[in-house]
């Protein structure tokens, strides 16, 4: 028998189990790279019929292209709606990344850590991830080629209208990534972005988290594939603009429930949100 779980969320629970499930359960954990935490928080919350399949959103694209920064939703809270997501901090201070329920801080110097629970976020995306399709990508040669791998894997049957969660894992021979730095609210995000730090890594082992979002959603979310890198050494993190790397693991989830917390500050209730943000979105989020 086996007493194995340790909450990172400041609760814990002991357990016994049987060494077959142990077993199963490392077995699966080494076939997909998650982590046994995950594994059995993913396998509880089916159990207690939780969220499943479910994108919780903070704030929209827009009002983040219109310069709505302001923490509206601390960490805490977003820890309640999800295992795996992305999104950023007070005055864009930065790239959040969520992985195995644990939120991340990547700052403009370059520094990553754990991100306090009474943090504020004005923007986030996240979902119980639980991976519907688990396959391995032999190859990616740039972000571009990445994509369409992607869009490969989703198949011709799939959705153009259902949003998608990934995860990547593997070791990337080339990795270019930026870190929004802290921007006074009120400056648009083409401003801020125009002042982004941008790193390079080479041979970093690490993983990717993010959505695709349908065309029809862009006044939503970022149209497309979203994605943001965390390294397993968690020492370097952010939005992801370039790759390059061999035998990466890729899963995917299909989200087709949608829930929006709006922020309810004077600054978002008196923003223009009826503007199409896709070529703003464009110019931020590309390299």
């Amino acid at each position: 028998m086996k007493n194995i779980y340790q909450n990172h969320w400041g609760k814990s629970l002991g357990l016994s189990i049987s060494q077959a499930m142990w077993q199963a359960l490392l077995q699966r954990s080494q076939r997909t790279g998650e982590s046994v935490n995950h594994i059995i928080q993913v396998a509880l919350a089916a159990e207690l019929d939780l969220e499943h399949n479910t994108i919780f959103q903070v704030s929209t694209a827009t009002a983040l292209v219109q310069g709505v920064y302001q923490g509206c939703v601390t960490v805490g809270e977003i820890k309640k709606h999800g295992t795996l997501g992305l999104g950023t901090f007070d005055e864009l201070d930065g790239e959040g990344i969520m992985l195995d329920g644990e939120v991340w801080q990547a700052k403009s110097d370059g520094s990553l850590a754990l991100a306090p629970d009474n943090a504020t976020a004005p923007f986030w995306v996240s979902t119980n991830f639980s991976a519907q399709k688990i396959v391995q990508l032999t190859s990616v040669s740039s972000w571009g080629d990445l994509c369409q791998q992607i869009a490969q894997q989703r198949g011709h049957g799939a959705s153009a209208n259902v949003f998608v969660a990934c995860q990547i894992k593997g070791r990337f021979a080339y990795i270019k990534y930026r870190v929004a730095c802290k921007t006074a609210s009120g400056t648009d995000l083409v401003s801020a972005t125009s002042n982004q730090a941008v790193f390079i890594k080479e041979h970093c082992s690490g993983t990717l988290v993010g959505f695709w979002t349908p065309l029809y959603a862009k006044t939503l979310n970022v149209p497309g594939y979203h994605l943001h890198f965390i390294s397993d050494d968690r020492q370097h993190g952010g939005h992801v603009l370039e790759i390059a790397a061999s035998n990466l693991t890729l899963q995917l989830n299909e989200e087709t429930n949608f829930k929006l917390a709006l922020p309810e500050s004077a600054v978002f209730l008196a923003a223009d949100l009826s503007i199409d943000p896709s070529s703003a979105l464009a110019k931020a989020e590309g390299s």
